[in-house]
């Protein structure tokens, strides 16, 4: 099938998929109001096959010293899949699945799928990465940018990490856990439990978003957009918390966004 733009509805909540812009979501509207922040780079897509910043854009496997290019100087960030166009594998009228298969920069071959799977009160992501040949390490998260304001008060987020990663000046963990600390964030938090946070828009919304995950970066520094990523490791993951992905399995995730009108 094509990569053309995808529009799933369910009840009056519709979803807008890019597969020819990174696989990404790139709305969210419910009975018209829109939740994401619009724009070529924004929405919400998927990070794969890492999440966040790799340090200096270097990641070792085994003896292997991999280089990926450093698209946040002097980092690399978010994976490849986003600047990638996806196929779509199949749709109906309230669920799509992309696949994107892994190629140049990544030195491995692979292949991803996406779920995107709408309800009438409900967004759900699914992904994996699986592959028939080497196996290597590889994260998956989604990176939304939920609007601050909705037209009304500022978004209001609630959650109880574990803990907090410290951050070094080179917005990188340290290694060194914290308390969690105030924002403004752009850090990484430890849910033991799997990610659980709330977003709150005064008199308009409430969303969830929740995760099997442990890991969630929140992201608030921009004035335009709050960003809660659920991932399947911290930043730098490749090389501190790598999570393998071998011919018999696959490296699989999920997230669900679930919202009650206020």
């Amino acid at each position: 099938m094509s990569n053309e733009d995808i529009t799933l509805t369910a009840g009056d909540a519709e979803a807008t998929v890019l597969p020819g812009n990174g696989g990404r979501v790139g709305g969210l509207r419910l009975g018209g109001v829109e939740l994401l922040r619009q724009g070529e780079r924004y929405g919400c897509f998927p990070m794969v096959p890492w999440c966040g910043r790799i340090r200096e854009g270097r990641f070792r496997d085994g003896a292997t010293v991999h280089r990926m290019p450093l698209n946040a100087p002097p980092h690399a960030i978010h994976g490849t899949a986003r600047d990638a166009a996806w196929r779509t594998a199949r749709t109906s009228a309230d669920e799509a699945v992309l696949t994107y298969d892994l190629t140049e920069p990544w030195p491995y071959s692979g292949r991803v799928t996406q779920q995107i799977a709408l309800t009438a009160d409900s967004l759900t992501l699914t992904m994996s990465v699986e592959t028939y040949e080497s196996s290597f390490p590889a994260q998956i998260g989604w990176h939304p940018w939920f609007n601050r304001t909705l037209g009304g008060a500022d978004v209001r987020l609630d959650f109880a990490p574990a803990w907090q990663e410290e951050r070094g000046e080179d917005h990188l963990p340290t290694g060194h856990r914290t308390g969690p600390k105030p924002g403004p964030w752009d850090d990484c938090f430890g849910m033991p439990g799997g990610v659980d946070v709330t977003l709150t828009w005064p008199g308009q919304l409430e969303l969830r978003v929740t995760s099997r995950e442990e890991w969630v970066v929140v992201y608030d520094e921009q004035r335009e957009a709050v960003c809660v990523e659920p991932q399947t490791g911290p930043p730098d993951g490749l090389n501190t918390h790598p999570r393998l992905v071998t011919p018999l399995e696959p490296l699989e995730a999920s997230t669900t966004w679930t919202w009650t009108r206020l």
